[in-house]
């Protein structure tokens, strides 16, 4: 389904990244995350890097499908070709994955098109490609992405007032730090290992999603 520019915004305050490194024995990805739709989440992203195009796909169908149950939205990690095979609401994809390639133009204009961003300038780039979001980080130390640079509270403040799309802040944010980002003027936070190596990631989801309401009033 189509989202307009205000429900994304709103899809912003709880974002879950999906990890299934972490799943129980046993456990399926699609089981996991409907108790985390169940209990909160806002906005869905699969982001699996060990799959490859037909994996990620068939994984990307089935989460597809249970998002559109919640009225949640769902974009595919990086993968294009999987975002459209599968029929996702959209695709999220890092500044690598940019240079050189008009992603807007190869989703469509009815897709949504989220982009990393960790400086002003790149923020604004992404703006100017057609994102529909940004997301900004790293926040906190993760052990996500070994690699990811560390943004600071005055360089996120500072990219939430370069663009005037939504943001959403990621990186290693958790229930113990999560409220350190009230007033820095995020629409919401993504959250990867705080729901998916919790022990009840329903439970963490619920509440992680009763901070973030925190973190957004606070502007």
């Amino acid at each position: 389904m189509k989202y307009s520019g205000e429900e994304i915004r709103r899809g912003m305050l709880l974002y879950a990244v999906t990890d299934r490194r972490w799943l129980a024995p046993g456990e399926s990805l699609l089981a996991v995350c409907r108790r985390v739709l169940e209990n909160g989440a806002t906005f869905l992203q699969v982001r699996e890097k060990d799959l490859d195009t037909d994996g990620l796909t068939g994984e990307a169908e089935a989460l597809r499908a249970l998002c559109a149950q919640y009225k949640v939205p769902f974009v595919v990690n990086d993968s294009v070709e999987a975002a459209l095979r599968s029929g996702a609401d959209g695709v999220h994809v890092g500044q690598s994955d940019i240079r050189g390639r008009d992603i807007r133009a190869m989703i469509g204009p009815g897709r949504i098109l989220g982009i990393s961003a960790g400086t002003v300038e790149e923020a604004v780039a992404a703006q100017a490609a057609g994102a529909d979001y940004i997301g900004v980080g790293s926040i906190f130390a993760t052990g996500t992405k070994a690699d990811a640079r560390h943004i600071t509270g005055e360089q996120l403040r500072a990219i939430r007032a370069a663009v005037t799309i939504p943001v959403v802040a990621i990186g290693g944010i958790s229930a113990d730090n999560i409220l350190q980002l009230a007033g820095s003027g995020v629409d919401g936070v993504a959250v990867v290992s705080a729901i998916f190596a919790a022990p009840d990631p329903g439970a963490a989801t619920a509440a992680l999603r009763a901070l973030a309401e925190k973190v957004v009033g606070h502007g």
